[in-house]
């Protein structure tokens, strides 16, 4: 009896041991959970949240913080953060109306922090030696819904181009590219051609368009810049000659339509939480300026990072866009946008405290 009580005790003991061990386990894994910090979204932007990712590791703040940087393309990005499963959101494009109900239908508050500007870069083949340039009404001819499976050589964009196949290459339809482009060149995303080599993942179209002498596509501006050994870029002409796309064209406003801002969305209520994703956020905005430039983008004005500091700080929940495509904004556009919207969102705060008291 005594024996098998010994045993009881010590197997409970075992036991016992054994919950305390898997309880410290979790508990840890709960601990480290809450420090890791969750990114999704555009591929046009990952290349700026990857390097700011990799910045902030380097930081005492950032030594013991698992950082997760992927891409799945702007919409495929929103509904992950709208169902809460990502911290931050990359964006080439502001968050669209039904994006928002889904947040708010989830309960998922975000603040909305322009970081940089792109050129959506139209791409050809080094060995394409025959187009200078491209119109906007061109690229429409080339990419609306009634050329599909009609337009289907250089010849039909310009009688003056060689009678070769035209092979197309842009973003797929989870991608703020796919939605921006067709906006801005169309007037509407839904009105364009599928007959196209499609990808959310930029370095696809790079390389498909890299190996095809008659490939034409279009990409974000820092994938062209970090292979310009494998492209071409056509200037775009809006009616007024030929434009190269530039840090300085996108800064005067001179590369319409194809400029456009990019953004990060962060969960409001985690940034509360989480000292890390706070302390990471306040790092982006602080070295964005630099970071941009690195990874081939063009960096806002100090006044842009300073009023998304401000905006972030005061945890002002909500978009300064209307909830639908906007093509074309410029940087001075945007300014003022982010002006307003504080302004309008202090004002709300005053009133609201004015109405408490």
């Amino acid at each position: 009896m005594a024996f098998n009580t010994q045993v009881k005790l010590g197997l409970s003991f075992v036991s016992i041991t054994a919950a305390v061990i898997t309880l410290t386990a979790c508990a840890d894994r709960q601990n480290q959970a809450s420090k890791d910090i969750k990114i999704d979204g555009s591929s046009t932007v990952y290349p700026i949240s990857d390097a700011v990712a990799k910045e902030f590791r380097k930081t005492s703040q950032g030594k013991n913080v698992t950082i997760d940087v992927k891409f799945s393309g702007t919409t495929a990005g929103f509904r992950k953060f709208c169902a809460g499963e990502t911290d931050i959101s990359d964006a080439s494009r502001p968050i669209l109306t039904k994006e928002m109900d889904a947040c708010v239908k989830a309960g998922v508050g975000f603040v909305e922090l322009p970081i940089a500007f792109d050129a959506l870069t139209i791409a050809v083949n080094p060995q394409n030696t025959w187009a200078k340039d491209i119109t906007v009404a061109e690229l429409k001819k080339v990419w609306e819904k009634a050329a599909q499976g009609k337009i289907t050589n250089w010849n039909q964009i310009r009688s003056s181009y060689p009678n070769r196949p035209l092979k197309l290459y842009g973003a797929g339809k989870d991608s703020g590219t796919y939605d921006y482009f067709n906006e801005a060149i169309m007037g509407d995303k839904n009105n364009t051609r599928s007959d196209y080599t499609g990808s959310e993942d930029d370095n696809v179209l790079v390389d498909g368009i890299g190996k095809d002498p008659n490939a034409l596509g279009y990409i974000p501006f820092a994938y062209f810049e970090a292979n310009q050994n494998k492209l071409k870029a056509l200037p775009i002409d809006n009616g007024k000659g030929g434009v190269y796309p530039s840090a300085q064209v996108v800064r005067t406003a001179q590369y319409q339509p194809l400029s456009r801002p990019l953004f990060i969305y962060v969960n409001s209520k985690l940034a509360q939480d989480k000292p890390e994703l706070r302390a990471f956020v306040e790092f982006y905005l602080k070295n964005a300026r630099n970071l941009v430039t690195t990874v081939g983008y063009i960096p806002l004005p100090d006044e842009g990072y300073r009023l998304s500091e401000i905006q972030f700080t005061r945890g002002e929940i909500g978009t300064a866009f209307e909830g639908v495509p906007e093509p074309s904004v410029t940087i001075a556009e945007l300014l003022r946008r982010q002006v307003k919207f504080q302004t309008e969102q202090e004002a709300s705060a005053q009133k609201s405290s004015g109405v408490q008291n």
